[in-house]
Parts: C-alpha cells; structure tokens; sequence
C-alpha cells in the first residue's frame, strides 16, 4: 500500500522505500574511501614527480593500502582496484627513473594555436549549417532540396550571363588593341617618311649651291679675258 501523496515522483512500495535508505547509508560509507583511494593516488604521483615534498615509497604505500580499503568494504570493484594499483606503480617507477608522467587524470591538450581556431571555426560552421537546416522533418528537407535548387540554378544563370557579357567586351577590346599597337607604328614610319624628305632636300639644295659658285668662277675668267683683250693695243692699218 503506497504511503505517499498522489504527486509523489519517488519510491512509493516498502521495499523501494527500503531500498532508498540502504542507498543513502551505503553511500555515506562508501563515498570517502573512494575519495581517499582517489586523493593518495593523486598524492603519490605529485610526490613522485617532485611536485610536493615527502617519500615516494611511503606516498606509495598509502595509495595501495586505500584502494584495498575500498575494494574490500566494496565502493570499488576489486578488479578496479588491482587495475589502479598496477597503474599506479608503474607511474611511480617511471617517475622515478627520469621519464615524464602525467599526474592529473584529465588529459592534456597540446593543439596549437593555429589548430586550435581552425576547429572553433569548423565548430561554428557546423552549428550554422545545422541551424540552416532547420527541422529535420519531411517539410523542412523539402524546403532546403528546393532552396538548394534554386541556388543552384540563380548559379548557373549567373554564369551564364557573365560569360555572354564577356564575349561582347573582348571582341570590342581585340580592335581597340590592334589599333593601339598599330598606332605607334604608323608614327614610327610618318617621323621616318619625314626625315627622308629633309635629307634628300638638303641633298637637292648642296648640289644647287656648287654650281652657282662654279657659275661666279666661270665668269670671272670671262672677264679676265675680255679685259686682257681690252688692253691690247691694236695694230694699225696698213693704209695709215
């Protein structure tokens, strides 16, 4: 027969009741040996790591005495408690003989930096995509296969119209370039055509200079001739 209110979430027969107050005394016992066998292990690890002062033998010896004081009045199991010793004892030795121990039972990280916000940003892509998604039920998978296609296709529209914008500019810039490069050509050989002309009228003008002067020293034997023919005198007639 229940012996608590109609609203009462726990044991309601005796022998639950019972039970519950066995629990409760059981774990008023057993609870600090656990924490002792837990505390001298930990104790043991430090001394043998030089972390804290003391004899790592003695330190030992205590651990393995409170884990067999809980093995035996049953907080752990006493396989449980062969397995720690083990451990424990092998730690210690090796502690001892140089090598590097871990003395906390949590692991510890050795992630970089680097790896280190590469996953926090991993973990926060994850968590957008997963609330993008929405509702993992029937309509809410239709709803993001259709809005998938619909990128998908804005996508490939897009691209599509920027390859045929593409088109149009690089045949209007192809002219454009030839006549830019022809540009400098066409100057190149209007200055050539121009200093062939200047050459060949200075050419034409030095030959029209020489024969004028020619011209001047042919004339003056001229007249020195007709002066050297002035000043002869004439012989006289016959008849005179």
């Amino acid at each position: 027969m229940a012996t608590k209110p109609r609203g009462w979430t726990g044991a309601r027969t005796p022998s639950a009741i019972k039970r519950v107050r066995t629990a409760e005394r059981r774990t008023e016992i057993n609870k600090p040996r656990r924490s002792a066998a837990k505390t001298h292990t930990a104790k043991a690890l430090k001394v043998a790591t030089q972390q804290i002062e003391g004899d790592p033998q003695e330190a030992l010896a205590e651990a393995l005495s409170a884990l067999d004081r809980a093995a035996k009045a049953g907080a752990i199991h006493p396989n449980a408690a062969a397995r720690r010793k083990s451990r424990l004892t092998r730690k210690v030795n090796a502690a001892l003989g140089g090598v590097s121990v871990q003395t906390s039972a949590r692991v510890t990280k050795t992630t970089g930096k680097a790896a280190a916000a590469k996953a926090a940003k991993a973990r926060v892509a994850a968590s957008k995509a997963v609330k993008a998604k929405g509702a993992q039920t029937a309509a809410g998978k239709a709803r993001a296969a259709l809005s998938k296609t619909a990128r998908a296709e804005s996508a490939a529209a897009g691209a599509a119209a920027g390859a045929a914008t593409a088109t149009p500019e690089t045949t209007a810039k192809a002219p454009t370039r030839r006549a830019t490069a022809a540009g400098p050509k066409t100057a190149a050989a209007k200055s050539t055509t121009t200093k062939t002309a200047t050459a060949k009228a200075t050419a034409k003008a030095t030959p029209a200079a020489k024969p004028t002067a020619t011209a001047k020293a042919t004339a003056k034997p001229s007249a020195t001739k007709s002066t050297s023919r002035a000043s002869k005198p004439k012989a006289p007639d016959a008849e005179g």
